[in-house]
């Protein structure tokens, strides 16, 4: 998750949720203001929704999926976006779905890609499609050089918008 407002993106509004997973091993190669970070669901709910029943849900969900590890060795493209793909995808996508079986109102991206995007970790984030390309480019040879990247995922983190950047509120593991 950017910094949304300030990337020009997403309308996030204070309160907003997503559910993630941190790549501290990424921070280095990361240009977005943001530490590295996979998304598994944004948005997820309201923060003021957010009660001892919806922790326990969550703790019991991630509860019954086993850690997993990640290796970033490419680096793609969006329009205006560079990211880094990691793979497997299937333990991201499996979180993902889980949660959005559990609550369904909780639609991956608000809906603007349609059931979502395939799991990927954002470097750097232009201001339009043809913006920042030759940035891009020098960023991406750089982060190129420095891959592989790998990052056990033993646990997914609950963060908050307030405003003015991305809080973490809760992490929850997954089984070892």
């Amino acid at each position: 998750m950017e910094g949304a407002r300030e990337a020009g993106g997403w309308p996030d509004a204070v309160g907003d949720t997503a559910l993630t997973i941190r790549v501290p091993e990424a921070d280095p190669l990361v240009r977005t203001g943001f530490p590295a970070h996979v998304t598994v669901l944004y948005p997820f709910v309201h923060e003021s929704r957010i009660d001892a029943g919806t922790e326990r849900e969550l703790s019991d969900l991630f509860a019954g999926h086993d850690e997993f590890t990640l290796a970033f060795t490419e680096v793609g493209r969006y329009p205006g976006v560079l990211y880094l793909d990691p793979s497997p995808h299937a333990p991201v996508v499996a979180l993902t779905e889980a949660l959005v079986r559990c609550r369904p109102e909780a639609v991956p991206y608000r809906g603007v890609f349609g059931a979502g995007l395939p799991p990927h970790l954002t470097l750097a984030v232009s201001d339009g499609p043809a913006g920042r390309a030759a940035a891009h480019d020098a960023w991406e040879a750089v982060v190129t050089a420095a891959l592989p990247v790998t990052c056990r995922v033993s646990d997914v983190r609950l963060i908050v918008w307030d405003g003015t950047r991305w809080q973490d509120r809760a992490a929850y593991r997954l089984r070892p």
